[in-house]
């Protein structure tokens, strides 16, 4: 939903509040949000997705490069104006940093500048190569594409990085695999984690509105 559709949908429920104070709510709490999120999942497995994809920002190319785990988890995204060995570089410098480790294996596109980031940065993880190795990350992709077409663009890299690193935690969430489930079992999943979500957001225990 856009800021302005939450804005709509707040009226219909009788709160008056503008789409500027939703974008507000959202700098404010998103990344405290998120981060409330991973502290309860599982530590992310050991195959790291790479893969970069271009979002327009203010009217220009940007990329947006994102690491995706073997079960759907984000480690880290980072915008970049680059798709070169220095913007790799410091994706993959600012992964390491985050998650204080390496993965056992590195799967990316046949971008180049990932193999000399590879050998400069990561030497001792295997590095698989390949376009068609690579969907799990290409497809983590959509959910942003659909934010960015919801938002009409991102004005600025600090807004779109801002942004989109609280999304990419919080999104996955809510998206379980839910082709692996059968119905009741999505169901049940998806209740116990809007559960974890009322508790992370403080909205647990509190009195429902009248």
């Amino acid at each position: 939903m856009s800021y302005r559709e939450v804005e709509e949908l707040m009226l219909e429920r009788g709160v008056l509040v503008s789409y500027e104070t939703v974008r507000r709510w959202s700098a404010k709490f998103g990344q405290a949000y998120a981060n409330g999120l991973c502290r309860r999942w599982p530590r992310p497995g050991d195959t790291w997705h790479l893969d970069e994809v271009f979002v327009r920002i203010n009217g220009e190319q940007k990329y947006l490069w994102r690491a995706v785990d073997q079960d759907g988890n984000v480690p880290d995204i980072l915008v970049q104006s680059r798709r070169n060995t220095k913007a790799a570089k410091r994706f993959l410098a600012k992964l390491m940093k985050k998650q204080q480790r390496v993965p056992r294996v590195m799967v990316t596109d046949k971008l180049r500048s990932y193999g000399t980031a590879h050998q400069e940065l990561m030497h001792s993880v295997e590095h698989r190569s390949h376009n068609g190795l690579n969907n799990r990350a290409e497809n983590s992709h959509q959910p942003t594409r659909q934010r960015e077409r919801a938002m009409k663009g991102f004005r600025s890299v600090g807004g779109a990085q801002q942004f989109l690193a609280a999304f990419s935690g919080i999104s996955p969430h809510f998206r379980p695999r839910g082709h692996l489930m059968t119905a009741p079992g999505y169901r049940t999943e998806m209740t116990v984690r809007f559960a974890v979500w009322d508790q992370v957001t403080g909205a647990a225990g509190q009195p429902a509105a009248a």
